[in-house]
């Protein structure tokens, strides 16, 4: 039985929208010793959640917060409430936050420190994952990354091989322009020296645990308190990007269905991801800016909740172009969200 530590060390992952964060969450997970606690909060964009099912590792203790930016007010309550039950029920050893990439997460450390969390939360390290490919083209449009590159610390220039050497030396210099001295790694497959950042070592000291002096609030307290935090005047939220997420079901059953969807979308759709059924395989579909794969996730398909479902992001004047190129005759449209609309 691991023990209960007395606090949790925090590391966030951000990064924009297809970077490589979750490849290099993996990355962690396959270090990570078994006398260790860790859980992982995992924060997507859409309601239809696709990360938490590549997330590696077995018996992995994890939260997913989906519907929006968990640093931003639409799931903002959600986020502190997750905190609130991993201080006071699960208290692990370390916690890695991988943030949706459209997040602004400047409010992370403010918020580790709110008093309901007794002074757990150790944050430790920031990194930034960024995709060599694209990221001067996105940086030119979406605030958020301004905001991610701002609050960083450690910044991974991932698939580098995709990427000329000019293009690395452009994205270093908008980086420097907010840190006199920062940290690069250029790598593939977001592959870092992991040692520099985490205590790998096995826990063979079992850390006795004490008496959690949190007070136990119950459903009414809490969300009073965030009725309270939400109101008042020391809270600031840049407003978010405004993209929308919509999912579309594949109806079809030929895999040339799909790439001709995938070759007809607009300039505006960032991101897309879904599991597509072919045959007896289950294949990951994963779009980038243009850019987009079908391939073996290399998942157990029982692990596989959404079957032949494809989540796109973009922002709203792309919408009506993923809508024409997702011919009806092989795609339902189920549903758009927007996050931070009125209506939600």
């Amino acid at each position: 039985m691991v023990a209960m530590s007395d606090n949790t060390q925090v590391y966030l992952i951000t990064g924009f929208l297809g970077a490589g964060k979750t490849t290099f969450l993996n990355r962690i997970i396959s270090r990570f010793p078994k006398d260790k606690k860790l859980t992982l909060l995992v924060n997507e964009f859409g309601e239809i959640g696709v990360d938490g099912t590549l997330v590696e590792g077995e018996d992995i203790d994890m939260m997913e917060i989906s519907k929006g930016s968990i640093f931003c007010v639409c799931v903002k309550t959600d986020f502190i409430k997750g905190l609130y039950a991993l201080n006071t029920q699960v208290q692990p050893d370390v916690l890695i936050i991988e943030s949706t990439g459209v997040a602004n997460p400047s409010d992370l450390k403010k918020d580790l420190k709110l008093p309901i969390f007794n002074d757990r939360f150790q944050f430790m390290e920031q990194f930034c994952v960024i995709d060599a490919v694209h990221f001067l083209d996105a940086y030119e449009v979406y605030a958020s990354i301004e905001k991610q590159i701002a609050s960083s610390s450690v910044f991974i220039l991932n698939k580098v091989d995709a990427a000329p050497p000019e293009i690395l030396e452009k994205t270093k210099e908008i980086v420097r322009q907010f840190h006199p001295d920062p940290v690069f790694y250029e790598t593939t497959y977001a592959d870092i020296p992991l040692d520099k950042f985490f205590d790998f070592a096995s826990g063979n000291k079992p850390v006795e645990s004490k008496c959690n002096s949190t007070p136990i609030l119950s459903d009414a307290e809490m969300d009073q308190y965030l009725d309270d935090l939400m109101d008042s005047p020391d809270l600031q939220m840049t407003p978010p990007d405004l993209l929308m997420s919509v999912a579309y079901q594949w109806t079809g059953n030929d895999l040339n269905q799909v790439r001709i969807m995938a070759d007809a979308l607009p300039a505006g759709v960032l991101r897309a991801k879904g599991f597509i059924e072919d045959k007896e395989t289950v294949l990951l579909f994963n779009y980038v800016m243009g850019d987009w794969t079908i391939e073996d996730p290399h998942i157990a398909r029982e692990r596989i909740q959404h079957k032949n479902i494809i989540v796109l992001i973009g922002p709203p004047d792309s919408m009506d172009g993923i809508n024409a190129a997702a011919q009806p005759e092989h795609w339902i449209n189920i549903g758009s969200y927007q996050p931070y609309s009125s209506e939600n």
